[in-house]
């Protein structure tokens, strides 16, 4: 996610990226703020959806889970190699400053995780990012091979196994499941219910009541998430150090090239999702298979628009500079801070210690939310800059790092 500055100035093209990023990853992260868990996963967690709220949380879907995040984790990845280079052309140690940041993000990401917010990616960001820095000498005829590979492994695997889960639920959408499958996933439904409304009431409680339930029940989440994801998150990386590398994000790629990604990412990528979409309707948006094709089965076609992005908005950058695109690359020069800082204001709107709306906006009116976070981070974001330069949270970091 962070910004590296190389000695020669910063990257216009990456700056964009990331803000739009930013933007988008609060489209999927409201979810989960207005929660429960899972809310994240389906908007019939509760009962059967308005179609409102169906429309919200399948445009979310479409348009912008997997492919913020995976945007951030090839940026993230560019941004490694990026920083190496500028600190070693200032004759420092590269590998080493990388190292302290990396470190550094993982504090942030786990006092992330345990004051504030279950859905912390920075320590996960942080962990593949260890693996990427071993990996990041790795010619890059060896280093594409290897990501898409093993990317494609991993998922490969979950959508296989995750086969029998979906039909079944299937079936139970349509009232043809056997008697004894049926009484099993209603069962199951139940108990999921009762868990999302337990973890209303721990999160509608007291700040330092959830930072205990935490500490006592789970502390090791953070870390448990960063190796659940580990198989999208380090080829990303991986693949976003190629890119940068063969000069996708610097001007290095020829017009032609960067248009034929965009139009082939969005062309594959965008028929798959909304098929997937179709999919989920027709299970009922059962927990199982929600859970399937967001891991497993989304995975490919994230990644085809998720590169489809980031084509169309490196021609962006590439053209005339507009007042939006300033905006939106102030938005990507602070990312951290305006990342935590979403965090912040959102829990402070849904959790008990704030105002408490958790469990009550549905995802059609939880779009006025996402819209009034933008507006806010495209007015705050330049005019903190033109102030005081860098975000609060990179000045820490930075300065943790001894950059």
């Amino acid at each position: 996610m962070p910004a590296a500055e190389p000695a020669g100035g910063r990257i216009a093209s990456l700056d964009l990226i990331r803000g739009v990023a930013i933007l988008g990853i609060l489209a999927v992260n409201v979810e989960g703020f207005a929660g429960p868990m899972d809310a994240t996963l389906s908007p019939a967690w509760n009962g059967i959806p308005s179609m409102g709220d169906e429309i919200a949380f399948l445009a979310t879907f479409v348009l912008f889970e997997g492919k913020m995040r995976g945007l951030l984790s090839l940026l993230f990845g560019a941004s490694m190699v990026l920083l190496i280079e500028s600190a070693e052309a200032r004759g420092q140690n590269g590998d080493g400053l990388q190292l302290r940041r990396l470190i550094w993000l993982a504090v942030i990401g786990y006092l992330h995780f345990l004051l504030l917010w279950w859905g912390d990616i920075l320590f996960a960001y942080a962990f593949a990012g260890f693996f990427a820095l071993m990996l990041r000498h790795l010619p890059v005829k060896a280093m594409l091979p290897l990501a898409l590979i093993a990317f494609a492994i991993w998922h490969g695997g979950g959508m296989a196994g995750s086969v029998p889960a979906i039909e079944a639920d299937l079936r139970y959408a349509a009232g043809a499941s056997p008697a004894a499958e049926a009484r099993t996933l209603t069962e199951l439904r139940r108990a999921d219910l009762i868990e999302a409304e337990a973890e209303l009431r721990r999160e509608r409680g007291s700040g330092t009541d959830l930072i205990a339930y935490k500490l006592a029940v789970d502390p090791i989440f953070p870390l448990t998430g960063a190796m659940f994801g580990f198989g999208e998150t380090l080829p990303l990386m991986l693949v976003g150090m190629v890119l940068y590398r063969t000069g996708l994000f610097t001007g290095g790629w020829p017009r032609r090239r960067i248009t034929l990604l965009a139009g082939g990412g969005l062309a594959v990528g965008l028929p798959a999702t909304l098929a997937l979409a179709e999919l989920a309707r027709a299970s009922g948006y059962g927990m199982a298979t929600m859970n399937a094709i967001i891991v497993y089965w989304a995975a490919l076609p994230h990644l085809a628009m998720t590169l489809g992005y980031a084509a169309v908005l490196v021609m962006a950058a590439q053209g005339a500079s507009t007042a939006l695109h300033s905006r939106i690359a102030a938005i990507g020069r602070m990312a951290l801070s305006n990342y935590l800082g979403c965090t912040l204001v959102f829990t402070a709107l849904f959790y008990g210690w704030g105002l408490g709306l958790i469990g009550q906006v549905s995802p059609l009116w939880q779009v006025p939310f996402v819209i009034a976070g933008w507006l806010a981070m495209l007015a705050v974001s330049p005019w903190w800059q033109r102030r005081f330069g860098q975000g609060p949270v990179e000045r820490v970091w930075r300065g943790l790092s001894g950059r």
